[in-house]
């Protein structure tokens, strides 16, 4: 088994940030051209990662892979030639999916196509319109109250043709092939925590895993457009994934540094639900559970009867609760270094509880002795935590009580554990159950 204990940082957060810097102006969608390059982009950090095209029309459980989306420019133009909104500027201003359009209208023929929020007044909020042709702008609320009536002109170089959805994925592998999913989503324009933090994170988790030796686990990464594209690689990949899966995670908003967030499984209580909540309870301050009712990203669909995968959620702020979500507030001063190095850390340390959980077996009758073997602590006010640790591993070492278990017990973490018990292993004082 690796050695991978949390004193081996994985410093990142800063490279992380310079990626999301990268990433950010690209406009993308549920298809076309900005997905890919955000995917190619990632492709060339990680180059293991592996693109694929869904042809539009393809059918894929109950939906249909839609047209692809191309858009070139767009802007509305005011009745004194005034620029009301440009997508150069932001390209949250137009809905997305919307159609080709290039028309003069009355202020009042207008309004049905714009958007705003009267709890953004000075936010571009977040509009689609998937799988219903139409088109439109979207714009502040207080903006878009103090529009004077006239005539507009409304341009949207756009087209919907037949094309493709495209996703990433790789599968690295281990051991044994039971996996462990690590997916997140990659189809929002310019938002940093809803979009980019969660495919950024999954990459550099993709990058730290490949780095390992060896892995006791295999690991199926996958980006892709958030529940279309999940659906769309299901399709392709259900019957490998329901017989191997044995845990994974959505990485989802997890760039920010002011909460930490888990949703369960569909049933809260499967593996994937026990190893976050250890960590969740024994590696970060404090966080919030959530239930599974409020689903809303790619859990809704692996987690899905048919599907059944023991699939959850790790955020750092949840989709949803915070106040910049789906909005152009969304931007690179909601995410950090720090932020995203903790949803790392957060996601890494999962990992290493599932490398290294297992039950343990004595090799010989009787207490073992200690000092024999660099395990026992002279002085007793220095033995702490950890002596207590060792003295309950190898007095539960019958096959029945796992690294989890005997963290718990002793109030420790079971990642600050590994290594302890990789000692207990080397020196032969037990063995794996």
């Amino acid at each position: 088994m690796p050695d991978q204990s949390v004193s081996k940082l994985v410093s990142c957060g800063a490279e992380m940030y310079a990626w999301a810097e990268d990433l950010f102006p690209i406009c993308r969608s549920i298809t076309g051209p900005g997905v890919r390059e955000t995917l190619n982009y990632f492709q060339n950090i990680v180059p293991e990662f592996q693109m694929s095209e869904v042809p539009s029309g393809t059918e894929v459980f109950d939906w249909t892979v839609p047209k692809e989306w191309r858009i070139r420019s767009a802007r509305l133009t005011g009745p004194d030639g005034e620029v009301v909104c440009d997508f150069d500027d932001n390209n949250l201003h137009v809905v997305s999916y919307s159609t080709p359009v290039d028309e003069t209208l009355s202020l009042e023929e207008l309004q049905p196509h714009l958007h705003s929020r009267d709890y953004w007044p000075d936010a571009i909020p977040y509009v689609t319109s998937y799988y219903k042709e139409t088109w439109g702008f979207c714009l502040p609320y207080d903006q878009h109250m103090a529009l004077k009536p006239g005539n507009y002109h409304a341009q949207i170089d756009s087209e919907l043709l037949d094309g493709s959805l495209t996703y990433a994925d790789m599968i690295i592998p281990g051991e044994s092939e039971e996996e462990i999913l690590i997916s997140s989503y990659c189809c929002h324009p310019s938002m940093a925590n809803n979009e980019l933090s969660g495919p950024i994170v999954t990459t550099a988790i993709a990058r730290w895993l490949m780095s390992l030796d060896k892995r006791r686990y295999t690991y199926r990464i996958v980006i892709a457009p958030e529940t279309i594209g999940s659906l769309a690689y299901m399709s392709r990949h259900l019957p490998e994934m329901k017989k191997n899966t044995v845990g994974g995670y959505i990485l989802s908003c997890i760039g920010d540094d002011r909460a930490y967030s888990y949703l369960p499984t569909r049933w809260g209580d499967r593996n994937t639900d026990r190893v976050a909540r250890h960590v969740f309870d024994t590696c970060v301050d404090s966080y919030t559970e959530y239930p599974f009712r409020t689903r809303g990203s790619d859990e809704r669909q692996y987690c899905s009867p048919g599907a059944d995968l023991p699939v959850s959620v790790v955020s750092r702020s949840k989709f949803t609760t915070y106040p910049e979500y789906h909005c152009s507030k969304d931007d690179l001063s909601v995410i950090s270094p720090e932020g995203l190095q903790g949803g790392f850390n957060l996601v890494k340390n999962i990992i290493q509880v599932w490398e290294n959980n297992s039950t343990f077996v004595r090799t010989t009758p009787g207490e073992p002795f200690l000092s024999k073997y660099g395990l026992y602590e002279e002085l007793p006010f220095a033995r702490g935590d950890q002596f207590y640790f060792i003295r309950d591993v190898a007095a539960y070492a019958d096959g029945e009580h796992d690294l989890i278990e005997l963290a718990e017990l002793n109030n420790l973490s079971a990642v600050d554990c590994i290594d302890i018990v990789d000692k207990m292993l080397a020196c032969g004082v037990v063995e794996r159950g």
